[in-house]
């Protein structure tokens, strides 16, 4: 998976948790969901994302810049 699949997947996941939580056990967790919104704006102008990062370390999806292997048909 690429990883800019991954990280909107992860991202949608998470808003969904933060929605699910602060409907079940406290408003206060809409927070999360604010952070998350906020942290894909502002890595929409600034190319820096924290959740790349991560991703990367864990060994999902691939870097942005990092050269493909060639595949021979």
């Amino acid at each position: 998976m690429k990883t800019e699949s991954s990280i909107r997947a992860l991202a949608g996941t998470l808003v969904l948790v933060s929605v699910t939580l602060a409907h079940f056990v406290s408003p206060w967790w809409l927070l999360l969901a604010v952070f998350v919104g906020l942290n894909l704006i502002q890595s929409a102008f600034t190319g820096f994302c924290p959740a790349e990062m991560i991703l990367h370390q864990l060994g999902l999806g691939d870097r942005a810049g990092a050269a493909q292997p060639e595949r021979k048909p």
